[in-house]
C-alpha cells in the first residue's frame, strides 16, 4: 500500500479546501488515500458530504497532533464543478 498523499489545508475554509482537494484528486490514481489537514470546524461535516456527492470514500479522522481526515480516491467518481466543487459538474 502506498503512503497517503498529504494536503495541508492549514486554516483555510472548507470552500477553498474542496477546490484544492478536487484538483489534487484529479491527479491521483484510484486506490490512493489523501490525508487532508484542516482546522476549519466545518471539515468533519463537509468532507463526508462531499465524498457522498462525488462517490469518493470518506475514511474518517486521522489520529495525530493536527486535525486531519482521510479520503479514499475511487474509480468512477462523479465530477464536480471546478469553481464550486460542492456541486455536480452538470449543474
Amino acid at each position: 500500500m502506498n503512503a497517503p498523499v498529504v494536503l495541508d489545508g492549514g486554516d483555510r475554509r472548507c470552500v477553498v479546501l474542496l477546490i484544492e482537494l478536487r484538483k489534487l484528486i484529479a491527479t491521483l490514481p484510484p486506490g490512493s488515500v489523501v490525508h487532508l489537514i484542516a482546522t476549519d470546524p466545518a471539515a468533519p461535516l463537509d468532507l463526508p458530504a462531499w465524498c457522498h456527492l462525488t462517490g469518493h470514500e470518506y475514511l474518517g479522522p486521522v489520529p495525530g497532533e493536527r486535525p486531519a481526515y482521510a479520503i479514499g480516491v475511487l474509480a468512477g467518481a462523479r465530477p464536480t464543478d471546478a469553481e464550486r466543487p460542492w456541486r455536480p459538474a452538470d449543474s
